[in-house]
């Protein structure tokens, strides 16, 4: 049962990645592919019906964990305690900047808001990056099991670790720009006119640094965590998560031939393959620890056993009923935002 809620709990991470990535993507490169008020305002409703609900994936993450993993839940949110307040003011400054930049027609108030909306879309993508950075990574656990990440220590990945050390920069700069790609692939395939344009030959750029990234972030993963090798060499199930994650190839070719819709979801199937294979590389571990011997496994984390078969019962229905709303919400989204709708939010 404790192999089932970590495989959903991946799940849902990995959706609330693919989902909010695109906007939190979009709102990062908005400032460079929208030149004009009428543009930013396509880029805005572009994301605008779908932003929030989105972020419904991370609340159940949260939620998810809560259900079959508590104690992960507990140790990490007073682990990580500084980079999550960050996360959460971030997110507050996201959602004000969507929402307030149409209710006052100045000038400043909406280059205020637009830069709001570039800055924390961009450091919530970093913050992301470095959240995934740390799990791989591992953290410096106390002896009694618990432990805190101040902002950084040394940079070095040895114990004691920070959030933040060349590794876990490293990935947040790979999320900057695999996010960065799976926004302008959904700008490139939502909007029109010189939006699109501009976002179709801003992703083709962000591909080649994608490309790169991953590799450079495979071979400094293999060398930070020696447990993922280890477990790589006993479960080759791994390997699967390669054929998702190869879809990154094929979006040069879905472009050139103008299939748009194609690239974002091949770009979707990129990220699913990325995390799918770091979720497969570290179980059974939640969070490692970067001594051999401690960190937190889906045994010992886990909640009881009628716990995790009652919770079930409920989270099936819970996200099923989240899929029918946003399959409600996408449904009716028109299939392109014009440059030239005469709606202003």
């Amino acid at each position: 049962m404790e192999t089932i809620w970590f495989a959903l709990l991946a799940l849902v991470l990995s959706t609330y990645v693919v989902l909010d990535g695109f906007d939190l993507g979009a709102g990062m490169l908005h400032l460079f592919v929208a030149k004009t008020e009428k543009e930013r305002q396509q880029v805005l409703r572009s994301i605008g019906p779908v932003w929030d609900g989105n972020e419904v994936w991370l609340l159940a993450s949260g939620g998810t964990m809560f259900l079959a993993f508590p104690h992960l839940l507990a140790t990490a949110l007073s682990g990580f305690y500084l980079p999550i307040m960050l996360v959460l003011w971030l997110l507050l400054f996201r959602g004000l900047s969507i929402e307030l930049r149409h209710q006052v027609h100045d000038r400043m108030w909406t280059a205020l808001w637009d830069a709001l909306l570039f800055l924390s879309s961009g450091l919530l993508i970093v913050l992301l990056g470095a959240a995934l950075g740390n799990v791989v990574r591992g953290v410096t656990f106390e002896p009694e099991g618990h432990f805190f990440a101040p902002l950084w220590t040394h940079f070095g990945v040895q114990a004691p670790v920070g959030a933040l050390d060349w590794y876990t920069i490293l990935v947040a700069l790979e999320a900057v720009v695999v996010l960065g790609l799976h926004g302008a692939l959904w700008l490139g395939w939502r909007t029109d006119a010189e939006v699109q344009e501009r976002a179709a030959t801003l992703a083709g750029r962000l591909w080649w640094g994608a490309l790169g990234g991953a590799l450079a972030c495979t071979a400094a993963s293999l060398f930070v965590q020696p447990r993922l090798l280890e477990n790589i060499g006993e479960r080759p199930s791994v390997w699967l998560a390669v054929a998702p994650a190869s879809a990154l190839l094929a979006i040069p070719w879905l472009l050139r031939r103008g299939r748009r819709r194609h690239a974002f979801f091949a770009s979707a199937l990129h990220i699913y393959g990325l995390l799918g294979a770091a979720a497969l590389s570290l179980y059974p571990w939640l969070l490692p620890g970067t001594s051999p011997e401690t960190g937190l496994t889906i045994e010992s984390a886990k909640t009881g056993a009628y716990s995790l078969g009652i919770g079930l019962v409920w989270w099936l229905p819970g996200m099923l009923l989240v899929l029918v709303c946003q399959r409600f919400v996408y449904t009716r989204m028109p299939e392109v935002f014009s440059i030239d709708d005469d709606v202003e939010h």
